[in-house]
């Protein structure tokens, strides 16, 4: 277990980003949970890109933003990436964790993630993430590393739901590349293998716990289920993470097979009249893909990214955000 008494390490310091998108209840409960820990973030920065609100959900956002719990931030254009750079920019603390917007925090995440950093002495970690029905395994899998491991180690992926770093190495790197559109799937692939290539290390920390309730509606559902869509927005990421990533063996070959891949599924052998409308989703993601790629990455411009750190503690102690701000133990 982590010295959650650790000098020099304060849960305080952490700021937290959520980016959401069309959720209304869990949304509020995964505030106020995350509010309700014993040791808790001095700053929750919401991200909000969704159009319309409830009453009550409206209502809720308002009275938190009043009372200096979160610092709202809203977005006309729904994008994941751009969402997440916006909420490390306006970040005014040393880590910036991410989290998703439906889920249950353990009570000691903020704080194993803060402490992570410093008894690791790494820039990036990647916390427990257990999915509906998962709970977490000692067992190693040796071709593919799960996320609800409880052994620590280093890794070479992050899941974006549950992780922390460094604002100022994110900034450095460049941020996430906000060519990841819609669904951004693999957007925490590109990202990770950006950092480790920059020399970065990312360590999986299993007390930094989260259980991901994995909401049927919102957030990435908001863009259909990939299996009865013809839209590309759960192919365009895969393809383009396929052609930037230069360096990965097969990229060629995988690019080639995954139309078949897509099709290739129990929904498709007992649906078949699904088959041309996924094709027709392969096909408008590859060619988005090809665009993308070819214009090249959408990262955080070298332009503005270094914020006067004095500067940006000014501008957040009058907002008012510093109220839920606890003394370390």
């Amino acid at each position: 277990m982590l010295q959650l008494n650790q000098a020099n390490t304060c849960a305080s310091d952490v700021s937290i980003v959520i980016v959401t998108y069309r959720r209304e209840e869990l949304l509020i409960d995964t505030i106020n949970q995350l509010i309700r820990l014993h040791k808790g973030p001095s700053e929750i920065l919401v991200v909000d890109q969704t159009p319309l609100h409830d009453k009550a959900t409206d209502q809720a956002l308002a009275q938190l933003e009043r009372a200096g719990a979160i610092h709202l931030i809203r977005l006309k254009d729904p994008s994941i990436t751009h969402a997440m750079n916006v909420g490390l920019k306006q970040a005014r603390n040393d880590v910036v964790l991410f989290l998703d917007d439906d889920i249950i925090p353990g009570e000691d995440l903020i704080a194993s993630h803060a402490i992570a950093h410093q008894q690791e002495r790494c820039n990036i970690v990647a916390g427990q993430v257990l999915q509906p029905g998962e709970e977490p395994t000692s067992a190693r899998d040796e071709k593919r590393f799960k996320f609800c491991s409880s052994h620590r180690q280093t890794i070479s992926e992050l899941m974006g739901g549950n992780f922390s770093i460094k604002r100022e190495v994110a900034l450095e790197l460049g941020g996430f590349d906000e060519n990841f559109v819609h669904v951004a799937y693999r957007f925490e692939a590109e990202f990770a293998a950006r950092a480790i290539a920059a020399g970065e290390k990312i360590w999986f920390e299993p007390d930094a716990t989260i259980r991901h309730l994995k909401a049927s509606t919102g957030g990435t559902r908001s863009y259909g289920e990939h299996l009865t869509t013809i839209k590309p927005s759960h192919s365009v990421g895969e393809y383009y993470y396929l052609m930037r990533s230069k360096a990965l063996p097969g990229r060629v070959s995988k690019i080639v097979a995954r139309p078949l891949r897509a099709i290739r599924t129990r929904h498709h052998l007992s649906h078949p009249w699904w088959i041309p409308g996924t094709l027709i989703a392969e096909i408008w993601g590859f060619l988005w893909a090809v665009g993308l790629a070819i214009r090249g990455p959408r990262l955080i411009h070298d332009k503005g990214r270094r914020t006067n750190a004095s500067s940006r503690k000014q501008i957040g102690d009058n907002k008012g955000r510093n109220t839920a701000r606890e003394e370390c133990e």
